[in-house]
C-alpha cells in the first residue's frame, strides 16, 4: 500500500542531498522532518520541521519516529545502531543492511565478489607491516584508504612503483584505523548508474554517467557515455542485481570502472541519492530524487528514461561566483544548495547543460 499524500517522511541528514529529496517529496504530496544536528541546515530550509540533535540522539531517534510513517537518510554514514532501533518503530528505506555493507571499504567489496560482481584486487590492512606485505603483492603500487568514512577523496594516500618497505608510521598517520589497499585499475574512464527498487520488488536504472573527478571530488557527469551499449546494459544489470541481494528499496548509486576490452570492475556504492545522478533532475521527467520518494512511499516508480543529453557540473568553493554568468546561459538549469559560506572543497550547488538527445 503506498503512503497516503499528506503523510511525513524522516530523512536523516540534513544537507543538500536531504534539501533535493525533501523538495521531491513535497512535490508528491509529502511532508517532511529533518534529524541533523546542524541548525539551519540545507535541507531543514525547504522541510516542514527540523529535529536539531546528534544522529544517535536515542530522544531525538523516538521523536523522529513517532512523527514519520517512513524514514529515510542522505548519507551512508548513518549510525547502523540508530537505524536498527528505528527500523523496529517504522519502516527504514534503504535497510540498515544496505549501510552496513556500504560503510566499510572491505565488506562492501566482499559482499560484490559474493554476488558475482568483480572489483579491484585489495588486502585489509591494520599496521604498518600488513600495508609492506600488501604493497609487496601489488607490485608496489595502491591506494590506501581508511575502509570507514573519508568520501570526495579524504582518507586517502596513494604508492606509485615503490620499494615495499620504509612504511613505518604510515598507518599512524592515517588515524591507527582499520584500513583497505586496494590495486591500480587501467580503466579508461569511470561510469556510476542510478537504480531504484520499489517496495514490490519492481527495478528501473537511469543510463551510465560518465563522471571525471578532480581532486577526488566529482566534477562533471555526461550523458551519454562513450560506453558500447553492452556495457550500459552490464552496469545496469550489476546494480539491479545488488538492489536484489540487499532487498534494497530506494535509489542506490554504483560507480564502476570501465576497462579497454568494455568490462567493469565496480569500484563503490552508495545506499542513497548521489551527486552523479543530479542530471536527472535536468534531463528525465522523474529526477531520481522524485524516484527515491516514490520508492520508499510504496508508489510506482517512474520511468528513467532520458529526454536529452546532458553535463552536469559541480559548483565547488568559490566557483558559486559563476552563477551570474550561467544564469546568462540557455538550456541551463541550476541548483544552489542554500549554504551560506562558500570554502575550497564545498559543494556549493551544480548545473546541468542540456542538449537535444543524440
Amino acid at each position: 500500500m503506498s503512503l497516503p499524500a499528506g503523510s511525513t517522511i524522516g530523512i536523516i541528514g540534513g544537507g543538500q542531498l536531504g534539501r533535493m529529496l525533501a523538495v521531491a517529496a513535497a512535490r508528491l504530496g509529502y511532508r517532511t522532518i529533518i534529524l541533523e544536528p546542524q541548525a539551519d541546515c540545507p535541507a531543514a530550509q525547504v522541510a516542514n520541521r527540523q529535529i536539531t540533535a546528534a544522529y544517535d540522539d536515542a530522544d531525538a531517534l523516538a521523536e523522529l519516529a513517532a512523527a514519520s510513517a517512513v524514514v529515510t537518510y542522505e548519507f551512508e554514514n548513518v549510525p547502523v545502531a540508530a537505524a536498527s532501533a528505528l527500523a523496529a518503530k517504522v519502516p527504514v528505506y534503504p535497510p540498515p543492511r544496505a549501510l552496513e555493507v556500504a560503510q566499510d571499504r572491505v565488506a562492501e567489496k566482499q559482499f560484490l565478489n559474493g554476488i558475482g560482481i568483480k572489483t579491484a584486487d585489495f588486502r585489509a590492512v591494520d599496521n604498518d607491516d600488513e600495508l609492506t606485505a600488501a604493497l609487496r603483492e601489488f607490485s608496489g603500487s595502491g591506494i590506501l584508504k581508511t575502509r570507514r568514512m573519508g568520501y570526495d577523496g579524504k582518507g586517502q594516500r596513494v604508492f606509485r612503483n615503490m620499494e615495499t618497505g620504509g612504511f613505518a608510521g604510515t598507518c599512524e598517520a592515517m588515524g591507527n584505523v582499520p584500513l583497505i589497499l586496494e590495486s591500480f585499475i587501467a580503466f579508461e574512464r569511470e561510469i556510476s548508474v542510478i537504480a531504484a527498487r520499489g517496495l514490490d520488488g519492481a527495478a528501473a536504472a537511469y543510463d551510465p554517467a560518465e563522471n571525471v573527478h578532480r581532486d577526488g571530488i566529482l566534477h562533471t557527469s555526461t550523458l551519454p557515455a562513450q560506453i558500447r551499449l553492452e556495457t550500459a546494459a552490464a552496469a545496469q544489470a550489476a546494480a539491479a542485481k545488488i538492489l536484489s541481494a540487499l532487498d534494497y528499496v530506494g535509489v542506490i548509486g554504483v560507480e564502476f570502472f570501465v576497462l579497454a576490452d568494455g568490462s567493469l570492475l565496480a569500484n563503490e556504492m552508495a545506499p542513497r541519492v548521489h551527486n552523479s545522478g543530479h542530471w536527472t533532475e535536468a534531463a528525465c521527467i522523474a529526477s531520481q530524487f522524485e524516484q527515491h520518494i516514490r520508492a520508499i512511499a510504496g508508489l510506482p516508480l517512474a520511468n528513467p528514461g532520458r529526454h536529452s543529453t546532458c553535463v552536469m557540473e559541480n559548483l565547488i568553493g568559490d566557483d558559486v561566483l559563476r552563477v551570474p554568468a550561467l544564469l546568462a546561459e540557455p538550456d541551463l538549469m541550476l541548483h544552489l544548495y542554500g549554504k551560506a559560506e562558500a570554502r575550497p572543497g564545498r559543494k556549493m550547488g551544480h548545473f546541468t547543460r542540456i542538449g537535444r538527445r543524440s
